[in-house]
C-alpha cells in the first residue's frame, strides 16, 4: 500500500472538519430540552408531511421523465444532442431563485404556459403542485446524469448476446439492462430525492410559503429562524437525520462510492 503524503492527510482532515462543522454546530446549539415539543408541534409535523409529499412526487416525476431522456442521450445520436444535455444540466448551476422566477414566468397565471393551463382549470402557483414542480425541476438533472453514466458504462456485448440467443428487446431490457443499471438508478433516485427534500429558493419563489400547503421543512426552518432560532436548529437536525438515514440504509448496496473497501 502506498503511503499517503502528509500534506494530503492534513488537507483531508481539514476537509472532513469543514463538512462536519455545521452539523456539529447544530448539535451543540440545539435546545434538546425543547426538541420533542418542537418536533411534535403543528408547524413541524405539517412541514414534514408537505416535504415528504413534495420530495417523493418530485422524485417520481424526475424518474419517469429522466430515465427515458438519459437513455436517449446515451444511446441515440442526433443533431443538437450536446445542446439538449446542456439544457438538462442547467438547473444544477442555475440559482434556485432564478429557477423559481423562470417557473413563475412560464407556468404562472400570466405565463405563456400558465395561461394555457388556466383554460383547463389548472393553476399551479402557490399550491402544493407548484412545490412539486419546483423540486422536480431543480433535482431532475441528477437522475439523468446518474442513469446516463450508468448506461454508458454497460457492456453492450451482454445485450447483444441475449438478443442473439433469441431474447426479445423487452426481455433484454427487463432481465439484462435494468438489473445492471440498478445501482446507478438507485443512486440517481436517492440524490434526486435528497435534493428535492432540501429545495428552498425555487419553492418559495414559485410556490410561496403557505403552512400546510407549500411550506416544506427548509421553508419552515427559514420562518422559525426569524422568531425562534432554537426551533430552527431542531428542524434542521431533522433534515440532517432524514438524509443520513437514507444514505446509511443504502450504503454499500446501491451507492458504490459509499461501499467500504475490503
Amino acid at each position: 500500500m502506498r503511503r499517503t503524503p502528509g500534506v494530503f492527510l492534513v488537507l483531508a482532515a481539514a476537509g472532513a472538519v469543514f463538512v462536519a462543522l455545521p452539523v456539529a454546530g447544530l448539535l451543540v446549539q440545539a435546545p434538546w430540552s425543547e426538541a420533542a415539543a418542537t418536533l411534535t408541534s403543528p408547524a413541524a409535523t405539517e412541514a414534514l408531511r408537505v416535504s415528504l409529499v413534495v420530495s417523493l412526487a418530485a422524485t417520481a416525476i424526475a424518474v419517469v421523465l429522466g430515465v427515458p431522456l438519459a437513455w436517449v442521450l446515451a444511446r441515440s445520436v442526433f443533431p443538437g444532442r450536446s445542446v439538449v444535455r446542456a439544457v438538462v444540466v442547467l438547473p444544477l448551476v442555475l440559482p434556485p431563485v432564478v429557477a423559481g422566477v423562470g417557473l413563475l414566468a412560464a407556468l404562472g397565471r400570466r405565463g405563456f404556459a400558465g395561461r394555457a393551463l388556466s383554460a383547463f382549470g389548472i393553476s399551479l402557483p402557490f399550491r402544493t403542485g407548484a412545490a412539486v414542480v419546483a423540486a422536480a425541476f431543480v433535482s431532475f438533472p441528477l437522475v439523468v446524469l446518474a442513469v446516463e453514466a450508468g448506461i454508458r458504462s454497460l457492456d453492450p456485448r451482454l445485450e447483444r448476446a441475449a438478443l442473439a440467443m433469441g431474447a426479445s428487446p423487452w426481455y433484454v431490457l427487463r432481465r439484462v439492462t435494468l438489473p445492471l443499471l440498478l445501482p446507478q438508478l438507485a443512486a440517481g433516485v436517492v440524490l434526486t430525492w435528497a435534493r428535492a427534500l432540501g429545495e428552498f429558493g425555487a419553492t418559495i419563489t414559485f410556490a410561496g410559503n403557505l403552512r400546510g400547503v407549500t411550506q416544506t421543512l427548509p421553508l419552515a426552518v427559514f420562518e422559525q429562524g426569524q422568531t425562534d432560532p432554537g426551533a430552527a436548529v431542531v428542524m434542521s437536525l431533522l433534515l440532517v437525520a432524514l438524509s443520513l438515514v437514507v444514505l446509511v440504509a443504502l450504503r454499500g448496496r446501491f451507492l458504490p462510492a459509499l461501499r467500504e473497501p475490503r
